[in-house]
């Protein structure tokens, strides 16, 4: 039976692991072995160069979450897989996950993946009337002439 398992590599090279795993699996002839190999990312939004840019981002830097059939094989597999320092667990045993915990991992990332990123709800409308806070308008009145959502600005004529 299959169990989940975290595997610890180096920061960086989770994604290589998960290749040498499947590769080495599939020449070993132990596929049947390995169900599943997953590098849990996250999808955001970044700004650079002004241009907004959607980025997978390592959700769990240096580890890589692994559902397999753990015998002395795949244990010596994944232990010999370059870049990967050894398996969570104490003293140096594998420690399986629960069903419940993996999904957790799995349910977070889609979470993360699915909330909106730094979004401000204003409560302004069009015609209110609004003071200036800050800047060089610091203290005069204005009236609010145009909401830009995605990019929360609010447009005021002083």
């Amino acid at each position: 039976m299959a169990r989940w398992y975290i595997i610890h590599a180096y920061s960086g090279f989770e994604s290589k692991v998960k290749e040498s795993i499947l590769a080495e699996a599939e020449r070993m002839g132990l596929s049947q072995l390995v169900e599943q190999v997953e590098v849990p990312t996250e999808t955001v939004t970044e700004v650079k160069r002004g241009k907004k840019v959607q980025v997978e981002r390592k959700f769990m830097p240096g580890y890589v979450l692994a559902k397999l059939a753990m015998n002395d094989d795949i244990y010596h597999l994944v232990k010999n897989t370059p870049k990967v320092t050894g398996f969570l667990g104490s003293s140096g045993k594998p420690q399986a996950i629960s069903e419940g915990e993996a999904a957790r991992y799995f349910g977070a990332q889609k979470e993360a993946e699915a909330a909106p990123k730094h979004k401000v709800n204003v409560d302004y409308e069009i015609g209110d009337s609004v003071k200036v806070l800050d800047g060089p308008f610091a203290s005069f009145n204005g009236v609010v002439e145009e909401l830009d959502f995605e990019k929360n600005r609010v447009k005021v004529s002083v």
